[in-house]
This record gives C-alpha cells, sequence and structure tokens, in this order.
C-alpha cells in the first residue's frame, strides 16, 4: 500500500475507525501475467442501510482449469455452490480450497455489516459505504472483476472502472463497473456526492465531493491536470480513459486504478493538492500499473515519493532539504531493534517502517538517478512502465532493466542498498595540507566502519578565491585522497546536498520532536507542581512505555533533595531522550538555565519545544507546556505528526507556530583559518578601549593567571573606568564565595593584609603568587572598591570532575549554581580540545569534566548577578582566566542569561578569532618581584609541617634543614599550616635571612628543637 504523505504539514487526524494509525493507498498486486484465460468475478451487492447491512453475491467464471483458494474471512456465507451444486457447509472465517474446470461457475451468497465480525471490510452508514479488503469472497492471485451495486437513491458509487453505467431503480441507483483490466482485488465507495467531470486530452476526469466541499473540485480538477500533465511526460501516457478525486467520510488517503480516495478532513487541507494529490496520482502508474512484487519487498513507495514529494521540493530548490529530512527522520525512528533491509519492508506499520520504506527507498533511487544520469534513469523507467503493465514487478526486476537500458552491470548496488541494514559509517581523517608551487594540497583519508560501501561522494573545497567541487568514488575501508587548490584551503564540506543516505553529524542534525518518539529510552520528567493539566498525557506516555520520573515538590534547589530520592540522575539523563513536562520544571534550570517563554506567555495553549540533550548529543529533550487539560487533550493526538519540527504550538487543538532549528549544511571541518592581518600604526591604544567599554554594565578582563603584565594592564583598566565612574566593583575568580566576608573587611579596613590572607584562605585555595593581585587589591582597598568573591570551592568543582554531579552530597549539592546551561555546542567542543591534549586527563570522564567547568561558570555569573541586583547602580570589572570569557562562552553570555546587562570582553596575548571578545591587548613583558621561597617540599600531616624533600641548588638544605624535620616556627611566630609560611614569606625580599625553627627527630633520644638561619 502506498501512504498519503501527511507528516510533514502536520496533518492531525485520530483514524481509529480503520483500526489503524496510518494513511495508505490500496495498490494491487497481481501474482500472475496478464491473460485472458484469468477467472472473472461477478459481484453483486445491495444495502439494507437501516441495518448497516450488505446483501452479496459473487460468480467466479473459470476459464480454464483452475486450483487455489477463495477468501471469504469473517464474511457471513449464507450459501455456497459450484456449477449449482451445494458445496459442503460454510462456517464463518477461513478459506476455502476449490478445484474446478474449465467453464465452472463458483458462486457465494453471503453478508456483510458494520458489526458483523467483517472487521473494516463493510463500513455501512448513513454518511457513506466503504468496502475494500475482504467485502466479497475473492480469489487466490489476479482475476478480472466485474461489480454491480444498488445503493440508496440519493448515493452515488464508484469502483475501479473505466466504463461506469447507472440505472434507475425503484429501490435506488444500480451502477455497473467494469475493468478490462486484471486485478487481485476490487474497492466500492458510495456516498451523496456531488459530481464534477471535465476532459482533458482524452481523459475524462471527476471529482465526487460530499455537498459542504464542493466548492473544492475546480482547484481539485485544475491540480489533477497539472499533475496529469507532468508525469506523462515523466512516465508516460495515463494509462486508463477515467480519472476521479473521491472524497470520504473516513479519515483515509488511498490510491487504486482510476480513482484516489481521501478523506473529508485531507482534502480540506489546503497543502494536498501540492503535494499528496500528486502522489496517489502518481500511484496510478507506481503500483496500479506496475504491480509490486509484495514477495520480494515494496519498491513502489520510494519511487512514488521520489517522484511526487521529492521532485515537488527539488523544482523548487529544496530537494536537498527534503532529503536530508528524510535523514534525519532515519535517524529518528530506526533504532538498532526496529530496522530491517530495504528488500523486506513491505508497507508501512509505524514511522520506522515508513523511514525505511519511504525515504530510505527514495534516496536508494536518488543514488541510482545521480549514477546513470537522467537520461538513462527516466527511460529505464518508461521501459520499467511499458514492459510491464499490469504484472508483478520485483527489486530484481528493475535492476534488470535497469542495468540492460545502461549498459551497466548493478548488482553490486542494489545488493548493498537492499540487502543491508542501516547505512554507512564514514569517517574524514588525517586532514592535512601542503604547498604544491603556487598552489595547495588538501589530504584526507575517508574510513568505513563496518562492510564497506560502494559511494560515490562529493566533496567541496571552501578556499579563499571560492569553492572547488568533485565527486570521489570510495570502496574501501580506507582511501587517501587529495586536491588541488589555488587558494588558500578554509574548510572541507562532504555531501552539503545529501545526496548519499548516510549518517548525520552532530552539527547536521537539528533537535527535533522525532528523535523523542523515535527513541527506544524515553523519560517523562514530572513537573514538580501540580501535574493535573498532563494527566491525559502523562497516562497515554505510559502506555507508549515511557519511563517516569519525578523532581521534588519540595526543594531550595533544582537538584534534588539530599538523598536524590525523586529527582532526575546524570545517568538517566544521558541515557534517554527527556519530555519536561513544565516550562518551570527544574530540570530545564539545571539543563539550559532558562528557556524562550515569550510564545508560552502570550500565544500558545499547548508547546513542545526539542533542545539537544546536553549530555547525550545523540539524544533530546523536549519540554512540554500546557495551560490547561482540555489544550492538552486537544492537542495530544497531533503531536505524532509534527516529528520534523523542533517547536511546535497550538491554541485550541489548532496549530499557530512551527520551527526547525538551525542546523549545518553539510558536514563540515576547518582545514585552517584564515590569515588576518593588523596595521600596528592604526592599533587602539589602551585609553581609547577603555573609554568605549565605559558604558558597559560589565567589563571582563580576561587573564593568563601568571602573566604579571596583563595583572597590570588590568589595574590600568580599573583605574581608567574608576576615574569615570567611582561606583564600580571588581569580581574575582580567585577567591571562592566563603571568604566575601575576608574580602569586605579587608577593603573596609577592618582587618590588614596579613589576616586577610589568613581568613580568606588565599593560599589555600589559588596556586599563584599573591604579588600578581596584591596591587589591584591593595587599589580597591585604597579607594573604598568592592571586590566581590565570585568563584565555588575548589572541592566540589573537583568531585565532580572525577566523578559527576551524582557524587555530590546533599550539603555539596546546595553550593551548585540556581541553574545551568550546558547546552553551547561551541564552548563544549573548545573544552574538549583542551581536555584531549592534556594527557593527565587520562581515564576521566568529559562528560564529568564539561560539567564541572560549566558548574565553575555558572556560579561565577551568579555571583555576578546576585551583586548587581542588589548594588543595581554600581559597574562591573570582572576578572577572570581568558578560558572563561573566550567568545563569550564561560561566564559572559551565562550572566547575560541571567539580567540582560550589557557588556565587553577585553582578553590578553590571546589569537585572534572571529567574536572571541572585543578587544585583544598585547601588553609588553614587564617583571614582578616575586616572593622569595623556601626551596622545601612542604606535607601538612596531622597538624604538622614536614619536610618532604629539597629541589636542587636549595637554601633551605644549604642552611642545614633535613628531610623529615618538622617546621614550628619561622621568625618566632607559630606555624601551623603551610599557609602561614607563604604568608611569611609574602614580606621578605630575596637576600633577607629568616630565622626557622625546627624538630628533629634523632636515634634513640627522641625530638630536639633546633634553629637555623636561611638566607633567601
Amino acid at each position: 500500500m502506498a501512504k498519503l504523505k501527511m507528516q510533514d504539514e502536520g496533518l492531525g487526524i485520530r483514524l481509529s475507525l480503520l483500526g489503524a494509525i496510518h494513511l495508505c493507498c490500496l495498490i494491487l498486486s497481481p501474482a500472475l501475467s496478464v491473460s485472458m484465460e484469468l477467472p472473472e468475478v461477478h459481484v453483486s451487492v445491495s444495502f439494507d442501510m437501516q441495518q448497516g447491512l450488505m446483501h452479496g453475491i459473487s460468480r467466479v467464471v473459470f476459464h480454464e482449469d483452475w486450483e487455489g483458494l477463495i477468501h471469504y474471512g469473517s464474511l457471513r456465507i449464507r450459501s455456497l455452490r459450484l456449477d449449482g451444486k451445494p458445496v459442503g457447509h460454510a462456517s464463518e472465517g477461513g478459506d476455502i480450497k476449490v478445484r474446478t474446470k474449465k467453464g465452472s461457475v463458483f458462486e457465494v451468497q453471503y453478508e456483510c455489516s458494520s458489526e458483523g465480525g467483517s472487521g473494516d471490510a463493510c463500513i455501512i452508514s448513513n454518511e457513506g459505504v466503504f468496502l475494500t479488503g475482504r467485502w466479497y469472497p475473492s480469489v487466490e492471485g489476479l482475476a478480472y472483476y466485474r461489480v454491480e451495486a444498488l445503493v440508496p437513491p440519493e448515493f452515488t458509487a464508484v469502483s475501479e472502472a473505466e466504463d461506469i453505467k447507472v440505472d434507475k431503480d425503484i429501490n435506488g441507483n444500480r451502477f455497473f463497473f467494469k475493468f478490462p483490466h486484471p486485478l487481485d482485488g476490487i474497492n466500492l465507495i458510495a456516498g451523496r456526492f456531488n459530481v464534477k467531470k471535465e476532459d482533458f486530452r482524452g481523459i475524462e476526469l471527476y471529482t465526487y465531493f460530499f455537498p459542504e466541499d464542493a466548492y473544492l473540485a475546480d482547484t481539485y480538477l485544475e491540480y489533477t491536470k497539472r499533475y496529469l500533465e507532468l508525469y506523462e511526460g515523466i512516465t508516460g501516457k495515463f494509462p486508463y480513459k477515467r480519472f476521479s478525486v473521491v472524497e470520504n467520510f473516513l479519515p483515509t488517503g488511498y490510491s487504486m486504478p482510476t480513482f484516489t480516495l481521501l478523506g473529508r478532513d485531507v482534502v480540506r487541507l489546503p497543502f494536498i493538492v501540492r503535494t499528496s494529490l500528486g502522489h496517489e496520482i502518481l500511484h496510478q502508474w507506481l503500483g496500479n500499473l506496475v504491480f509490486v512484487d509484495y514477495g520480494r519487498g515494496n519498491w513502489a513507495e520510494g519511487l512514488t515519493t521520489y517522484l511526487s514529494d521529492h521532485l515537488y521540493e527539488e523544482r523548487e530548490g529544496r530537494g536537498w532539504q527534503y532529503r536530508k529530512q528524510m535523514l534525519i527522520d532515519y535517524e529518528s525512528y530506526v533504532s538498532p531493534d526496529k530496522d530491517f533491509p530495504l528488500r523486506d519492508f513491505k508497507g508501512r506499520v509505524d514511522p520506522a517502517s515508513r523511514a525505511i520504506g519511504y525515504g530510505k527507498s527514495a534516496m536508494v533511487f536518488h543514488m541510482l538517478r545521480r549514477f546513470l544520469g537522467d537520461e538513462v534513469f527516466y527511460g529505464s523507467l518508461r521501459r520499467l512502465i511499458d514492459e510491464r503493465r499490469f504484472q508483478r514487478v520485483s527489486w530484481d526486476d528493475i535492476r534488470d532493466i535497469f542495468a540492460v537500458a545502461s549498459g551497466r552491470e548493478l548488482g553490486w548496488f542494489f545488493v548493498q542498498w537492499l540487502n543491508e541494514k542501516g547505512f554507512p559509517v564514514i569517517e574524514i581523517k588525517n586532514i592535512k595540507v601542503r604547498p604544491k608551487g603556487l598552489q595547495n594540497v588538501v589530504a584526507f583519508d575517508i574510513e568505513q566502519k563496518g562492510r564497506p560501501y560502494t559511494l560515490d561522494m562529493p566533496v567541496s573545497v571552501q578556499t579563499d578565491r571560492g569553492r572547488i567541487r568533485q565527486v570521489l568514488r570510495i570502496s574501501d575501508k580506507r582511501q587517501g585522497f587529495e586536491i588541488l587548490t589555488d587558494g588558500n584551503p578554509l574548510r572541507l564540506i562532504f555531501d552539503e546536498d545529501y545526496d548519499i543516505f548516510r549518517g548525520l553529524s552532530i552539527d547536521e542534525t537539528p533537535p527535533v520532536i522525532a528523535r523523542l518518539l523515535g527513541d527506544d529510552r524515553r523519560l517523562l520528567v514530572l513537573p514538580s507542581g501540580d501535574a493535573g493539566v498532563y494527566s491525559g498525557l502523562i497516562e497515554y506516555l505510559k502506555r507508549e512505555g515511557y519511563e517516569v520520573s519525578g523532581v521534588p515538590k519540595k526543594s531550595s534547589t533544582f537538584w534534588g533533595n539530599s538523598s536524590g530520592q525523586g529527582g532526575v540522575r546524570d545517568e538517566d539523563i544521558k541515557r534517554s531522550s527527556l519530555l519536561i513536562l513544565g516550562y518551570k520544571n527544574p530540570l530545564i534550570k539545571r539543563l539550559f538555565g532558562r528557556i524562550d517563554e515569550t510564545l508560552i506567555q502570550h500565544e500558545a495553549g499547548f508547546v513542545l519545544m526539542a533542545k539537544k540533550n546536553p549530555m547525550n548529543p545523540s539524544k533530546v529533550v523536549v519540554i512540554a507546556h500546557s495551560d490547561s487539560m482540555d489544550e492538552t487533550e486537544a492537542s495530544l493526538r497531533k503531536i505524532s505528526h509534527y516529528g520534523k519540527y523542533s517547536m511546535i504550538a497550538f491554541k485550541g487543538g489548532k496549530n499557530i507556530a512551527k520551527r526547525i532549528d538551525d542546523s549545518q549544511r553539510g558536514w563540515g571541518m576547518s582545514v585552517r583559518g584564515a590569515v588576518i592581518g593588523f596595521e600596528p600604526a592604526k592599533a587602539v591604544k589602551l585609553d581609547e578601549i577603555i573609554e568605549r567599554v565605559s558604558d558597559k554594565k560589565i567589563i571582563y578582563i580576561g587573564e593568563q593567571h601568571d602573566r604579571y603584565e596583563q595583572h597590570m594592564v588590568q589595574l590600568e583598566i580599573i583605574k581608567g573606568l574608576f576615574r569615570r565612574n567611582p561606583k564600580i566593583a571588581i569580581g574575582m575568580e580567585m577567591f571562592q564565595r566563603s571568604s566575601q566576608k575576608a574580602l569586605d573587611d579587608y577593603i573596609g579596613g577592618r582587618i590588614d593584609e596579613r589576616g586577610f590572607l589568613k581568613s580568606s584562605g588565599y593560599f589555600k585555595t589559588w596556586g599563584f603568587d599573591y604579588n600578581l593581585y596584591r596591587d589591584i587589591l591593595r587599589f580597591a582597598r585604597d579607594e573604598g572598591i568592592p571586590v566581590v568573591a565570585l568563584n565555588i570551592r575548589r572541592e566540589v568543582v573537583s568531585k565532580v570532575s572525577r566523578n559527576g554531579i551524582d557524587s555530590l552530597t546533599g550539603d555539596e549539592k546546595k553550593e551548585l549554581p540556581d541553574s545551568m546551561d550546558m547546552s553551547d555546542e561551541g564552548y563544549k567542543k573548545r573544552l574538549r580540545e583542551v581536555f584531549e591534549r592534556h594527557e593527565a586527563t587520562g581515564g576521566k570522564d568529559f562528560d564529568n569534566f564539561y560539567q564541572s567547568q560549566i558548574i565553575w561558570d555558572e556560579i561565577m555569573a551568579q555571583s555576578i548577578d546576585e551583586y548587581l541586583k542588589k548594588n543595581p547602580e554600581c559597574q562591573m570589572v570582572v576578572i577572570a582566566g581568558g578560558g572563561h570569557l573566550s567568545f563569550g562562552s564561560g561566564i559572559p553570555k551565562r550572566t547575560f542569561r541571567r539580567n540582560g546587562f550589557d557588556y565587553a570582553i577585553i582578553l590578553n596575548d590571546v589569537s585572534i578569532d572571529n567574536a572571541i571578545a572585543d578587544f585583544v591587548l598585547f601588553p609588553g613583558s614587564v617583571e614582578m618581584t616575586q616572593s622569595p621561597r623556601l626551596m622545601a617540599m612542604l606535607k601538612e600531616e596531622g597538624g604538622r609541617i614536614i619536610i618532604e624533600g629539597f629541589p636542587q641548588q636549595s637554601v633551605s638544605e644549604k642552611a642545614g634543614l633535613r628531610r623529615g624535620d618538622i617546621i614550628i616556627s619561622m621568625d618566632d611566630s607559630r606555624v601551623n599550616s603551610i599557609e602561614d609560611i607563604k604568608i611569611s614569606l609574602l614580606y621578605k625580599r630575596k637576600g633577607d635571612v629568616i630565622k626557622v625553627r625546627v624538630l628533629r627527630k634523632r636515634f634513640l633520644f627522641g625530638e630536639k628543637e633546633m634553629e637555623f638561619d636561611v638566607t633567601l
């Protein structure tokens, strides 16, 4: 069967009347070649409309000896006769095996009703008559059919026929249908139709619409003529004398020889005439003229899709988008347990089978067309239709006809695409650029995982002078290629028009609702509050196999309660696609920080938004919002028809908005960056930079922590901004939030520098010489400028980096930021590069590392936001490592998400890249007077400071200190921690002599206090 293409425009129609949730077309599949010796089946029916009952007589005339089955399913058989003699006893349900001689007549009298156990075969009501499938006793195989139907006087009947006659009868209208070609089944439709007729190129065109929809007739006739003209140019002359568009009271989308049957909700959709009508008309050739050999695979749906739905988009320049969507659908719906070879496709039963039988199949015909060329492809198609009219055709027949027409051996092509599951898994590796004279060579390897396919891979090289395009033939597991370019190569792009059936890269894949619908691991996250408005959706999704997880109803933080019970763990998020109920659900703040609530607040009653799962890019997170239970119920059954979208919105069950998020076109990767030059004479001076950023609410200044000259630049910028606006604050990454009181006391003059360093724990929490920041803090103290501690406890970040958020205790989770956005893919990619460059990360998990970085950034953004909201008159200068600021990804965009304050980014000594910062500074090197060192390796153990060893040329070892000595004082000041030693040394200069008192263990005599003069 061929299905009506519905989902692209989001048709939402409940199909339970047919016992199915898909629309389909009846394509007849005969078992024998055309022959006048085939049986003739004469069916005569009448109706009792009050009882919903059909009375029928079926007479089968055999023109040669025949043996086979007559199927009557669940029809109520009244009598069976062969050549006038009764045949056995007919029980309800089943088949009868019949052996006849030439000239025999087999007659069956039977009844069928909507409520008589005949299933969907007989639907009889005052709205109309719908007879399809087992509504009459049918012979096994191919036959010629004649139908006579007595219908109520107000009804008009339609069936497969080139000739239709009607006689007025005292009991109604008697229709006679004659079709001169063999079929393996026939159908009958009747209803209160307004009939309109036109002649077009010798074809009688009809529309059968219900009176309320009769206004659609002219539109459908006009589009029918366009499609007939189009397809006669592609597939040859229309094969029948007549064609009708028939409206059905049921939600169908069927195609039979000489007519198409479309449900009333379907025909009213404005896009149907531009898409699905042409699809059904093309089936008159593909499926209804050339039959499908279902036993060896259904090829007709893919070919029809390719030459209708795809062709219409291709003619508008959007063919690549349609092909990309087919690949997205395949990856969304076809999980490994639902995959099967294309040759095994018989018909659509679910979205996965549709993605294979329609999408993958259409892509196969696209690749075949590209391989053979248009002339051979369309010539072979016409030859197929001319030579195999009213015959069963298999994939092998198509292969043979196209091979003969092209003069090429095509077995390899059909084997790899029909017999294999899945798609080619391709990787591009070892990209290198080398000069060759005045030109450049781009070299790379293409690897295939698993069984290698033979592919024609389109590739282009973007250079600073234009683009070079080539098609590469690949057939081995690994092949190397070289492309010569005139310009400087910047980027490689593979298959940007989606000409190959392949897997998509993460950057090519937009987050779409289908990825949730088709996932084999789906987690439903209940709202933290009342779930009543979602009750119907929750029950439906439970039946669909969704796992269910809740979030605590009362919690001070979105991380869940201290025991983790009722919350969603990292492992849940990583392994599943999620449906989160409620746009205020705490889990949203955990993953995305916030979402755009504009549509929710002002327009829509029900909204779904799909986002990439930041903890597993192969999964999605879909956020649902509903205003009421009624809005949920009105939209629920329509969701599956909008799978291709990233966002859909409804009001009162009517779609009011839909969107597909942007994604990369083609599989692209950078080769090298463009070369940028600067004219030193036009460089911007620091004063001008300060002036240009002075109106920003937040000024971020990045640093490499151990570069003193960069800290001097930071101080100069702070001074310049302070001159313009004394209401300024300094936010510093170097201090943890717990040290805020110490900072306030120091700036306020309540403690001195030693007391500040001790109470803030600077030397415990920050590993860089305090002299790097001393001048900035002294300036802040002198001028009374508030300094804001931005950072989280390092122990929390380190624990997450090692073992993930789930490893934190309840108290530790309370320290986490109140929201996090983990969806910045560019930032994630840059952090992955950093992670992989550090050999010491071996054994660590990148996902945990990434989360720890996000926590780090988010807590600093939260600290900035909290201060500025409490002090709205203030401007803030933020001092942090450049990695937290580059491209705005670390702290700036996260702060902006919270408050929308304008900001500027200034970085020091970084490579120039587009959008990396507003300004980049290159300060000259400045030497810093560093604090002297004891030159001893120390450890704290049991409240003691123990010397573990010495570096070469150690001043402490030279003074007489030994390994194992326990330091107890320096210059008569008690030493209780390594921090005390660092604070003491801060106030010394090179060459100073310091008295170090130690305890030294002696053999047999215990510990002895000793004092040494150490020249620093």
